[in-house]
């Protein structure tokens, strides 16, 4: 991988046959930076903005609303929030900046950026894109959810406000008088929900529905590529922050807000002796920021290359954080409200019966708050159907900002290791959406629920850390967390605080290794359960998963996790050379910079620097490489605004 030295021809015209054979005349001719290899020129950002309001819409998502206020009570309030805040630190920053360096200067997918490291790690972004095609696909399902609650919502009073009358015995129909409204409405209205997962049932038609509208949105929203998309992000990476503040606006005048604060905050210092919290803040640190998922790699090789995504990294994870905060102060206002409302003993004794509840539901961190306990403090609030449909509108903006970055994480590889996926963009998105349907229609029968938990679950979590721990070991070890900083620091033009490397070699390896242990023995040691409900009680049960079940989970992490040792292994067997580029496959650009003696080398000078010190051979991770790299002329930095439009 040891870079040539400039091609000595005073005329340069072996340098544009050079530039003519790696498919970069067009990007030559229109002044293109050219670094996504296809012949047409790579997309870029209309604006900073642009690019920022990405990076926030894919790492705010629902979990900030319904796993982190979750979390935050469950383990120590503003105990937790200071371990999350360390984690975040030490762990999280370190690794997204790591990803958005590594997209930012080659310009590829995660594919292509692992393949440019070495051949053997091609697994890795194959992996990574396969996570997200699992993840897209139980995603969009929410989404649709969120679609048929926003289409209830208006209604005076709400479709869950009350129980349903029998119409042949004129009373209360049992299983709502069993549990409440909102349970009802969600399970039998919504889901139309089997007892267990074994009743598979019939489709349920009306979310079907819905799923192909959510698809439909993700369609419209990416057929043109990021220039689609992000203006898209306007709004919907805006628009759940104004409605967060509307809410803690109207909260914070409800009676029993203050309580439900306090409720939060109070620390609990002890919980850090505990293990297990310590797990579960190092996963929402990791699931937060989309870490392993390829999307911040994607969305970052749109950015020109001297891009600052230091501060990016830091400014990114900041706002996740302080969104995290705010939804949880919105969650427990509202929560505190609820508990003065319909509890006869004092606030703090309905506080912790309300979140004794929630541990009973499974979906408490997620489905069980959005679509029971919210959809039940805000059928309270004076006019109900406009905060439900603010609501409900909200979590649909985060959902496809989310979902945005993930089909990101899945296209942008393909179209920038295929040749022929890189042509017919539009047809490349518009299939993918449909393959994505129809294989959805797995999570719309009556059983479809319990699927959507199994890929939660599953399909994601052992994949990503075990991608992220192959990440940080190809950039710490094997290619050497020293020179990527020297490559870093010629990209932004200042080096970061050396404390990097040692976070990278060290302590976000070693981290993210103890947490896939963690995982590991919790899968082992823990026989997989789902919870299911029953209709005849009212109320939900914890289950054991059947062995097909066992079987599919199973093979969710596998197919997953394969590309990874695959890719090593083929390229081992061909004996460390690279990976012949199959038909349509474009090799990622490795010749695009040269290094040279002095920042204008002599016409003549057939030296390369490996003459000079044959004791250090250097090869690049990053396209820019050494101190004295410098831009071939497709790429001169008088062309480079042009090109971005930043």
């Amino acid at each position: 991988m040891e870079k040539p030295p400039l091609p000595n021809d005073e005329d340069g015209s072996v340098l544009a046959e050079s530039r003519s054979d790696t498919a970069l005349v067009a990007a030559d001719e229109e002044g293109s930076a050219g670094a996504d290899g296809p012949e047409d020129d790579r997309p870029a950002w209309d604006s900073k903005l642009q690019y920022v309001l990405a990076q926030v819409g894919f790492s705010v998502g629902l979990g900030n609303v319904w796993r982190f206020p979750y979390l935050c009570h469950q383990n120590g309030g503003g105990a937790f929030m200071l371990l999350y805040v360390l984690l975040l630190l030490i762990i999280g920053v370190p690794l997204f900046f790591m990803e958005l360096a590594a997209g930012q200067s080659i310009r590829q997918g995660s594919i292509g950026v692992w393949k440019h490291i070495s051949p053997r790690l091609a697994g890795i972004g194959y992996s990574s894109c396969m996570v997200c095609f699992f993840v897209a696909l139980y995603y969009n399902v929410i989404i649709a959810w969120s679609l048929f609650y926003m289409g209830n919502s208006f209604q005076y009073p709400l479709p869950w406000e009350q129980c349903p009358v029998d119409m042949i015995s004129n009373q209360t129909v049992k299983e709502c008088a069993s549990s409440s409204p909102t349970s009802y409405f969600w399970f039998r209205k919504a889901l139309d929900i089997s007892d267990s997962i074994d009743q598979s049932g019939e489709f349920n038609p009306i979310m079907t529905g819905c799923l192909l509208a959510a698809w439909a949105l993700v369609c419209l929203a990416m057929i043109k590529g990021i220039k689609s998309s992000a203006k898209v992000m306007y709004f919907s990476s805006v628009f759940p922050y104004a409605v967060l503040i509307c809410f803690l606006i109207r909260g914070a005048m409800l009676d029993g807000a203050v309580e439900g604060i306090k409720y939060m905050f109070y620390p609990k210092l002890e919980i850090w002796g505990e293990v297990q919290v310590w797990r579960q803040a190092a996963t929402q640190v990791f699931f937060a920021l989309g870490l392993g998922y390829g999307s911040v790699i994607a969305y970052s090789s749109y950015n020109p290359v001297h891009n600052n995504c230091h501060r990016d990294a830091i400014m990114v994870s900041g706002i996740n954080f302080m969104t995290s905060v705010l939804a949880s102060l919105v969650v427990f206002v509202v929560l505190g409200f609820r508990a003065k409302n319909i509890c006869i003993f004092s606030i703090q004794m309905c506080l912790t019966i309300i979140m004794k509840l929630f541990l009973v539901v499974r979906g408490v961190e997620g489905t069980g708050l959005a679509f029971i306990a919210f959809t039940e403090a805000m059928a309270l609030f004076p006019a109900s159907p406009f905060w439900s449909t603010l609501f409900f509108l909200m979590l649909l903006n985060l959902g496809l900002s989310t979902m945005f970055g993930t089909m990101q994480g899945i296209l942008t590889p393909l179209m920038d290791n295929f040749r022929v996926l890189g042509r017919h963009k539009t047809m490349l998105t518009v299939c993918s959406c449909i393959l994505g349907f129809f294989i959805g229609l797995l999570f719309t029968q009556r059983s479809g629920n319990y699927f959507v938990t199994m890929f939660d679950d599953y399909s994601a979590t052992l994949p990503l850390i075990i991608v992220v721990v192959f990440e940080t070991f190809s950039v710490a070890w094997i290619y050497g967390a020293d020179r990527f900083l020297d490559d870093v620091e010629v990209m932004l033009h200042w080096r970061p605080p050396v404390i990097y490397c040692y976070l990278w070699k060290y302590v976000c390896l070693l981290g993210m290794v103890g947490l896939l242990a963690a995982s590991l023995l919790r899968m082992v040691f823990k026989r997989p359960t789902y919870t299911a409900w029953n209709h005849t009680t009212g109320s939900e049960t914890s289950l054991e998963y059947p062995g097909w079940a066992l079987v599919m989970l199973s093979m969710l992490i596998i197919v997953a996790s394969l590309p990874v040792p695959i890719g090593y292994l083929l390229s081992f067997l061909r004996g460390g050379r690279s990976l012949p580029v199959e038909e349509g496959e474009i090799e990622p650009p490795r010749e695009r910079y040269s290094k040279c003696n002095s920042a204008e080398p002599e016409p003549n000078n057939h030296h390369s620097p490996l003459d000079e010190d044959r004791n250090r051979p250097r090869s690049t991770f990053l396209p820019l490489g050494a101190e004295h790299y410098r831009l071939l002329p497709q790429q001169e930095e008088g062309e480079e605004e042009e090109d971005t439009g930043l």
